[in-house]
């Protein structure tokens, strides 16, 4: 194959097909590195692409960690595991690092519309939040990413105000920012306002969409709501951190 931006995107689709999310990664940088703006559909499988690339990696990530803690009484096995998770994170960090680094050098800046601008400042804030959640609490690295996080989180609210309501990406940005509160700093407050303002606000049009906003909107409007839930009651139950909803994958409904 010569490798032009078609040929690319096949093999992207192709990749993902067979659930290799590395080569779909690899497709995709190609593609983005082409210099004109990426179509929905290229946009959505750079996503993908590395939501599960990304994605694999947390989860191994938050396994080591829970063995980490359940082996705290054994100094030798736990040190063995500390290496291990070290070598998890350096992955974890070089993918998000080269996402981010894609999506300031050559993504956002050429986003030509609020839609655009908001689903790519919108990864930017989850791969900032990615990093915030594998740092120690009180490092450096952690208040850098979570400050990184929230800034971009807030630039693209500030955008979507130029979109509807119900439109999945204003949707799914306040899914993500409110999952950002809740399981990142620690302001459950904070997430459940977002999150039941943007659940408010959508329901209030959901009756003058057409039916495909109307679906792609319920999805993520049920993942709102499933939050809402875990974290009103654990506000009234006085209860510890609970894991919450990931919607990284809504801009892909």
């Amino acid at each position: 194959m010569s490798g032009t931006r078609d040929e690319c995107v096949f093999m992207a689709r192709l990749a993902e097909q067979a659930e290799r999310y590395g080569d779909m990664v690899e497709y995709m940088k190609r593609v983005a590195s082409m210099g004109s703006e990426l179509s929905l559909d290229e946009r959505n499988l750079l996503s993908v692409a590395y939501k599960n690339s990304v994605g694999a990696r947390r989860q191994a990530w938050r396994a080591i960690k829970q063995l980490e803690l359940a082996e705290a009484s054994k100094p030798a096995v736990v040190a063995i595991i500390k290496d291990y998770r070290a070598n998890v994170e350096s992955e974890l960090n070089g993918k998000c690092a080269e996402i981010l680094n894609m999506l300031a050098g050559e993504l956002i800046p050429k986003a030509s519309n609020p839609e655009v601008k908001v689903f790519y400042l919108k990864m930017k804030g989850d791969y900032h939040r990615y990093l915030a959640e594998f740092s120690e609490r009180d490092s450096a690295a952690y208040g850098t990413a979570s400050q990184d996080a929230h800034d971009s989180y807030e630039l693209a609210m500030e955008s979507a105000g130029a979109l509807p309501p119900t439109h999945a990406i204003r949707l799914g940005l306040a899914l993500n920012f409110s999952v950002f509160y809740y399981e990142v700093i620690g302001a459950p407050d904070k997430a459940i306002k977002l999150a039941g303002d943007a659940f408010r606000s959508a329901s209030a049009d959901m009756d003058k969409v057409d039916q495909d906003t109307y679906n792609e909107a319920e999805q993520i409007m049920q993942l709102l709501s499933d939050n809402l839930q875990l974290w009103s009651g654990d506000a009234a139950g006085g209860g510890g951190h609970t894991q919450g909803q990931d919607g990284t994958m809504v801009e892909d409904f």
